[in-house]
């Protein structure tokens, strides 16, 4: 197995994207849209947190079964902003981190999703899905 692959080959570059401005019905609409987990929040081009779909669960009584339904109850979603739901202790990962140090990361942290980012700029992500995936094509 290779020891010297970065992440930028196999992190996803078209980065679902959440404002600070944005609200969580939003955010919800993004999650089942794009059957995604996790979205960077950033303030102009600043990531700034990270909004999990646990997040949203956690404050809410959304249906995580029914990912296709697109009528949600956003009462609960209308008491929080998306800063307020958000991590904002982020472990970010450059272009340059290798998938190595990535997997790493990821298996000592409770997350799992990473940001990489070129300074306070986003620029892909990647996440435990990416790297298994990964490790499939590897064999």
């Amino acid at each position: 197995m290779k020891q010297k692959v970065p992440i930028s080959t196999i992190m996803s570059t078209n980065v679902i994207k959440l404002n600070t401005t944005d609200d969580l019905t939003k955010a919800e609409s993004l999650f089942k849209k794009h059957k995604i987990r996790h979205i960077p929040v950033v303030n102009g081009n600043k990531i700034i947190g990270m909004l999990s779909y646990t997040d949203l669960l956690r404050i809410s009584f959304a249906d995580a079964t029914d990912e296709d339904d697109e009528v949600v109850d956003t009462t609960v979603y209308n008491m929080f902003s998306v800063e307020q739901v958000m991590a904002k202790k982020l472990v970010t990962i450059s272009p340059e981190t290798t998938i190595k140090e990535t997997a790493e990361i990821l298996s000592k942290k409770e997350f799992h999703a990473l940001p990489v980012c070129e300074g306070d700029m986003i620029v892909g992500i990647v996440t435990t899905t990416d790297l298994i995936k990964y490790l499939i094509d590897q064999y």
